[in-house]
């Protein structure tokens, strides 16, 4: 007859002991390794293997260790831990460490039922990270079962490997360019979806009516959307057809997804305002349909927008939990390194006598064929136009892109009516803050209006093809005159060009021109997302090679394809403006591709070159930028400039310039006539957008989760994991005194790299299996890196990372077996003599584990969790009096200050075990205790629903664990005196 044994309990099977779970059944026990992983889960039945009640047997006095014998094996213990007790069932599985504002949505998650927040925090803030905690915390507490992301083709792949270093979600690509071998492995009436638990859908994709229907039938219970802002549009949007219509797409898509009232739905725009109300109305409505109406002016109507809406700018979050936030003292102050300004200079260019002589000639072109257009119909005049537009802005970008433009037919000159040409010419020349379609903008557009480019623009486009080269080009000898400056100071640029062309000639021309330890690459549309990223990373590979030498430079040639999504900020520190932009808007996402949370630099530099005699880049400048940077000063963020307000001044521009020429350029834009009453009403729009912005900020401030809240939950996980300077202390020591060959560089970047051919063949056959057994045969240098994302091969210092896992189960495995052969870093007794303390005391490791019921909308789950807890007391254990937590963690940094005689070291140790039984009962006590905060904790994260809380147990599994006794003695006063001696 074989026992039953309760969820919690600890049986021994197949020679190791294991853990019960609720799971269970009495013919089929499902088990878990003591302090392992979900991953290591089995199913043992009793009738055919043995089982048996299991008791942690105590540790051994004559197995002592040094000491550093404590924080190493708490720390090893705290590694293996999947499932930790707290409210939070992801935290202890993810490979990336939060900041503390970054747990604000989290919580806010947390208190609804069915989720649903828009996330508008400013760019560089952390909004991907934000997400990847709630999508991960829903899915560990069974809340949500499948997600979707949809983003842009051009940022799928980011998410993807965002999604997979990061929370070990590992997401199908759904893009238009993998349905078909998707699909081809599908069952007969099966959807991908269904097939797919996890996938990341491009926004090009769900075009199609067939796999748009087809994801709302089978769409997943939680959804994440990217860029939210190009999924909604004005009621009373007039321009730019195409844009609006695939907007309005989206947007209808999104409106039956969210109209399924239990589906968790998140949100993600840095600018949800815009300056459109109606559009941010529609955007709420995603939310709650409530939202689309709510009065907002009312206290009421805010307090009801703030459950769902979080919106910070980084000084909101560069210093957090601190005194200012409300808080008692700093002790838990987090400072965000956001680079702290930027460094920001127009420089000014001059054309040679050549290229004016054929801007000259372009602009009489220009304006002969805007004039002749005008008089077929209106349109002819709107194809003219584009195609003068597309003319121009390739004049001034360089001679390589003029030259391609002049010989290629207009896309616009396709069209059959003045709107079609519209729409089919404003996305390619204009340069929309909300235009999300980038793949494809950076292509030179064309100027010719027939398939053969007439005699005159073949004759420009062979004069543009001459001027190539530093010789005749003063924009590309100014460029390289500012990158031997920014590579002097010790910057890596980023050089950002409007077309394909204009990038690909920088990067040949500047070959060899900026020094032999400068290495350049460019990254263009040409190149799907998937290899725009991988040649990044060759590019930081190639430099970091020779990071050695302080020459080493990487330069970074780039079009608008990487203005959005990828983040830079790893690699490079400064960003050239090579071609101006016609929106403001798309030099800050520029600029915002390096200038955020991670970046090293406290000071970004930016530099704007602009053409000071080609008659269009001064006045963009003039008009546009300086208002721009003007409201950005004043408000302390950036305000998007409204698409009518950037195409109307540039529209201004060039007819300035077509009717004055470039002869007219110091004359004032304003003073034209006709142009100072519009100016005036854009004027007026753009003030009002910055305005509704700026009221926007403070009217719906993130007011729903107080600081006090967010520092107790930090509080709480940081006891109960750690942080990541735990973990590389940890690596470290622990691969140090198992023989391998550490090499730490102290370089500043934190990495370092091992050689395991002296460590334990153990430890050897663990890392092979996570690393390749290639590396480790052959006693290569193993990198372990302080970031995430490694190349295989690499170990990422995270408590997640397998090889990181496999070194912290051999310490721990090798400190519960004293009979484990080879060097053994941690034990679980040891006797230290220091001067931290001035009384006997005994620290003990105690590992509790507790059963934890957890309603959730599919019911209630069953679970058994684990925590490692620090106890220690003065004296004897009859009369034991105990220390705070804090106390008890502080004597982990105690270090030896005089030799223990060994037999005086067992002697103490030995009492100390015997004394065990003196102290159950206030080991019991403490798990009980332990259990009761754990239990206010859930309630307290989850405190607005009553619903979510109702039926929520946390209960004490008995007896606790005691893994480690460690006794240390005052240091002696004799020695005391001799060493003062």
């Amino acid at each position: 007859m074989s026992l039953t044994y309760t969820a919690g309990s600890l049986v021994a099977a197949r020679g190791r002991e294991w853990v019960v779970l609720p799971e269970s059944a009495p013919d089929m026990l499902v088990l878990r390794p003591l302090g392992g992983s979900e991953d290591d889960i089995a199913a043992v039945f009793p009738t055919f293997e043995e089982v048996r009640p299991a008791e942690f047997a105590a540790p051994s006095p004559a197995d002592l260790g040094d000491q550093r014998a404590a924080g190493l094996l708490r720390t090893a213990l705290r590694i293996g831990f999947r499932s930790g007790a707290g409210p939070f069932r992801s935290l202890a599985s993810i490979a990336v460490d939060p900041r503390a504002y970054q747990l604000v949505p989290l919580l806010m998650a947390l208190r609804q039922r069915t989720v649903r927040l828009l996330i508008s925090d400013d760019v560089g803030i952390g909004k991907t990270v934000e997400a990847g905690l709630i999508a991960k915390e829903l899915l560990a507490q069974g809340e949500a079962t499948r997600l979707a992301v949809l983003c842009s083709p051009a940022l799928a792949e980011q998410w993807q490997s965002e999604l997979r270093e990061k929370f070990g979600i590992d997401a199908e690509l759904v893009l238009a360019s993998t349905v078909t071998r998707l699909e081809r492995g599908l069952e007969l009436g099966q959807s991908l979806f269904d097939k797919h638990p996890y996938t990341i859908i491009s926004t090009d994709f769900i075009k199609s009516t067939r796999h748009r229907e087809d994801f709302v039938r089978h769409c997943p219970d939680l959804v994440i959307v990217d860029e939210a802002h190009t999924c909604v549009a004005a009621d009373d949007t007039t321009q730019g057809g195409t844009s609006s219509a695939a907007n309005q797409l989206r947007y209808e898509l999104l409106r039956r997804i969210s109209a399924t009232a239990d589906r968790h739905l998140l949100l993600l725009t840095a600018t949800p305002h815009s300056g459109k109300e109606s559009a941010f109305r529609n955007l709420l409505g995603l939310v709650r349909p409530e939202l689309a109406t709510v009065d907002l002016e009312s206290a009421a109507g805010r307090a009801k927008l703030a459950e769902h809406f979080v919106a910070r700018k980084r000084a909101d979050v560069r210093d957090y939990l601190t005194k200012e936030d409300g808080l008692a003292d700093d002790s838990l102050a987090e400072r965000t390194a956001f680079p702290s300004d930027r460094w920001t200079k127009d420089e000014p260019y001059k054309l040679t006598l050549a290229y004016r002589a054929l801007l000259d000639d372009a602009i009489a072109y220009a304006r002969d064929r805007v004039t002749a257009a005008g008089e077929q119909g209106k349109r002819e005049a709107r194809i003219a136009w584009w195609s003068v537009i597309a003319l121009l802005r390739s004049m001034v970008s360089s001679p390589a892109a003029a030259a391609q433009t002049l010989k290629t037919r207009s896309e616009s000159a396709t069209a059959r009516t003045a709107q079609e040409a519209d729409a089919l010419g404003a996305p390619v020349a204009a340069d929309s803050a909300e235009n999300d379609r980038l793949e494809g903008m950076d292509v030179a557009p064309g100027a010719a209006e027939s398939e053969e480019a007439g005699a005159r623009l073949l004759e420009l486009s062979q004069r543009a093809a001459q001027l190539m080269g530093p010789a005749e080009d003063a924009k590309l000898k100014a460029l390289t005159r500012h990158l031997k400056g920014l590579i002097a100071d010790g910057y890596h640029p980023i050089v950002f060009c409007r077309y394909i062309p204009t990038a690909e000639y920088l990067a040949t021309q500047l070959d060899g021109k900026l020094g032999k330890k400068t290495k350049i690459a460019a990254v263009t549309g040409t190149l799907s997302p998937q290899q725009r990223l991988e040649r990044i990373e060759q590019l930081a590979a190639e430099s970091a090679e020779e990071a050695g030498d302080p020459a080493a430079r990487r330069v970074l040639i780039a079009t608008d394809c990487l203005s959005e999504g990828v983040n830079l900020q790893h690699h490079f520190d400064a960003v050239v403006h090579y071609d101006l932009a016609w929106n403001p808007t798309r030099h800050d996402q520029r600029e915002g591709r390096v200038d955020r949370y991670g970046q090293k630099r406290d000071q970004v530099r930016v530099i704007t070159m602009y053409g000071e005699d080609n008659g269009i880049d001064g006045k963009v400048l003039d008009v546009l930028f300086k208002k721009h940077r003007q409201i950005k000063k004043d408000l302390g963020i950036s305000v998007s400039v409204p698409d009518e307000t950037a195409s109307g001044v540039t529209d201004a521009v060039v007819e300035w310039l077509l009717l004055h020429g470039r002869q007219g350029s110091q004359e004032s834009l304003f003073d034209v006539d006709g142009h100072q009453e519009s100016f005036d009403r854009i004027e007026r729009e753009w003030n009002s957008a910055a305005e509704r912005e700026k009221t926007s900020r403070s009217k719906y401030a993130q007011r729903a989760i107080h600081p006090e809240e967010v520092a107790r939950e930090v509080a709480a996980v940081r006891a109960a994991l750690g942080g990541a300077d735990e973990v590389r202390g940890f690596a470290l020591e622990a691969l140090r005194d198992l023989d391998a060959l550490v090499r730490d560089p102290r370089g500043g970047t934190g990495d370092f790299t091992a050689q395991l051919g002296g460590a334990p063949a153990g430890l050897r056959d663990a890392l092979a299996a996570t690393l390749g057994g290639r590396l480790i045969e052959e006693d290569r240098e193993i990198p372990f890196r302080t970031t995430p994302a490694i190349a295989r091969g690499e170990a990422a210092l995270v408590r997640t990372d397998p090889a990181i896992g496999a070194i912290a189960s051999y310490v721990l495995d090798s400190a519960l077996d004293a009979n484990t052969p080879g060097p053994r870093p941690a034990r679980r007794c040891g006797v230290v003599t220091t001067d931290a303390v001035t009384i006997r005391t005994t620290l003990l490791l105690v590992r509790y584990r507790f059963h934890l019921t957890l309603p959730s909308r599919t019911g209630e789950r069953q679970l058994v969790a684990e925590d490692a807890r620090l106890l220690a007391y003065e004296g004897m254990p009859a009369r034991a009096r105990w220390l705070d937590d804090d106390a008890a963690t502080a004597l982990l940094a105690a270090r030896a200050t005089a030799n223990t005689h060994e037999q005086l070291a067992r002697n103490q140790i030995t009492r100390a075990l015997d004394g065990l039984p003196d102290l159950a009962a206030h080991l019991t006590e403490y798990g009980t205790r332990l259990a009761a905060e754990l239990d206010a904790s859930h309630r307290r994260v989850r405190k607005a629903n009553e619903e979510i809380v109702r039926g929520l147990k946390v209960v004490p599994q008995e007896p606790a664990d005691v893994l480690g006794v460690y006794v240390y003695l005052p240091q002696p006063a004799s020695t005391v005196s001799g060493a003062e001696a």
